[in-house]
């Protein structure tokens, strides 16, 4: 299950691009489109936990009949501060980049997280580079480069690239902190405070520069709501599930697969033509999804690393709620 969260996460995550374009066609303003994404997202979740109480259960007790997990201030402020730091950082470093240079060469840089978090990890001692793991994240990588730049060339931004590679490293921090809380929380309940962190401190800014512009048509609202329900409840919610049961190495790889589902969903939506480089990138991302997946089914192989979280019915119950479906 652990493969397949990070797999349906990157997709939702994937297909955001394509909500955000259609948002943008539509009049909204990227100020408004993150206010509005975070500000859904966090009442939904809180709506979630209300009507679904199970949602709040300890996730290290295996009784069901256990009551709601207990959140320490330390956990409370983590989790807050993965919002309103991390995560409000990283999307407004994003979508600045996004202003000044290419979405293709924005991606290109961005996607260098998967890189950072594994080595990052791994100087931390946290995970091991396996000779497997490293054949995937070179393929995944070097397929990813192929995917971005199949559209031809693009013009270099010094200062886009900048705040690009900023997002990245802000990403790769807000995972490695994520891992650290996200087996002590309910993957709801902690999906719900990142979203009211980065709430806060994007409705703290919009305050203190005179407010954002939400004048849009219904248009705008409903892209919006697809941007805070697909690309942001539902991809946060089976990105923390499935980090629960991979790592953050193995997560953060798994991510890879993000912009060849925008790839392919501009192809669709947006008359985007495929090239046959973007194509064999995307190819070479699927195979090394698949090189993972098989190596994580074969415990017993010696470059296969041990499970980091202990065997808990929660994790392996299927029944068990970690998404809104």
């Amino acid at each position: 299950m652990g493969p397949a969260l990070c797999l349906l996460s990157a997709a939702c995550f994937g297909a955001m691009a394509i909500f955000g374009k259609l948002a943008y066609a539509a009049g909204v303003s990227p100020e408004a489109l993150l206010l509005a994404r975070f500000g859904f997202a966090a009442g939904l979740l809180a709506m979630l936990l209300l009507l679904r109480p199970g949602l709040r259960r300890d996730p290290a007790s295996p009784d069901r009949r256990t009551g709601p997990a207990r959140v320490t201030l330390g956990l409370l402020v983590t989790a807050l501060g993965l919002g309103a730091v991390g995560y409000a950082t990283q999307a407004s470093l994003y979508f600045a980049a996004l202003e000044v240079m290419d979405a293709s060469l924005l991606s290109l840089v961005f996607y260098t997280y998967p890189l950072l978090v594994t080595l990052t990890a791994v100087l931390l001692g946290r995970d091991r580079l396996t000779p497997g793991r490293c054949a995937a994240l070179v393929a995944a990588s070097c397929g990813t480069l192929l995917v971005l730049l199949g559209t031809g060339g693009v013009d270099f931004h010094p200062l886009g690239a900048t705040l690009a590679f900023g997002a990245a490293v802000t990403y790769t921090v807000y995972i490695l902190v994520a891992d650290t809380v996200v087996h002590r929380l309910p993957p709801v309940m902690l999906s719900a405070l990142v979203m009211a962190g980065a709430a806060f401190t994007l409705g703290a800014r919009a305050i203190v520069r005179g407010g954002v512009d939400l004048s849009f048509g219904l248009r705008g609202w409903f892209w919006l709501a697809c941007i805070a329900v697909v690309s942001t409840v539902l991809a946060m919610l089976t990105f923390f599930a499935g980090l629960r049961r991979t790592g953050p190495s193995t997560a953060a790889i798994l991510s890879t697969f993000e912009p060849v589902v925008t790839t392919a969903l501009a192809a669709l939506t947006l008359d985007e033509i495929l090239t046959s480089v973007q194509i064999t990138g995307g190819l070479l991302v699927l195979s090394s999804v698949a090189a993972l997946q098989v190596q994580r089914t074969h415990p017993g192989h010696r470059g296969a690393v041990p499970h980091r979280v202990p065997n808990r019915p929660d994790l392996d119950n299927p029944k068990q709620p970690v998404s809104i479906s």
